[in-house]
């Protein structure tokens, strides 16, 4: 009898890890990754990209570009007015960032000189 109730705990643990992993899958599948820019990435004039788009926090977005001509900065709303680069801002320079957006407005620029003003910079509001 003791086996019985031993198999019945391993039968119900197996069924809470399956569960879990639904679950865990069902979240991740939600998520969708967007390129950033026109087809050759992100580059000059992107202000616009974002429009038609329904972005949620955890969509991840794919910054493909020349990391020796450009790069990716995450700033709040006072360095993408600005087009600077506030203290503490994360500089992504591998020409292919792969960024997550949190819920609310996700603020990025390129900080190479002139280019955030040439409107190389994309607001994303995630719900």
């Amino acid at each position: 009898m003791a086996q019985g109730r031993d198999s019945a705990g391993k039968a119900m643990a197996f069924g809470l890890a399956l569960l879990f992993l639904m679950l865990l899958h069902s979240e991740l599948a939600e998520s969708a990754v967007y390129t950033v820019g026109n087809p050759n990435g992100w580059t000059f004039n992107t202000v616009s990209w974002p429009k038609g788009k329904s972005f949620h926090a955890g969509d991840v977005l794919l910054f493909k570009y020349n990391p020796s001509v450009h790069n990716v900065v995450a700033v709040n709303a006072a360095g993408y007015n600005g087009c600077t680069t506030p203290k503490g801002s994360k500089i992504y320079k591998s020409g292919n960032d792969r960024i997550t957006l949190a819920k609310g407005p996700n603020y990025f620029i390129c900080n190479f000189v002139g280019h955030c003003q040439a409107g190389m910079k994309v607001l994303v509001n995630a719900a």
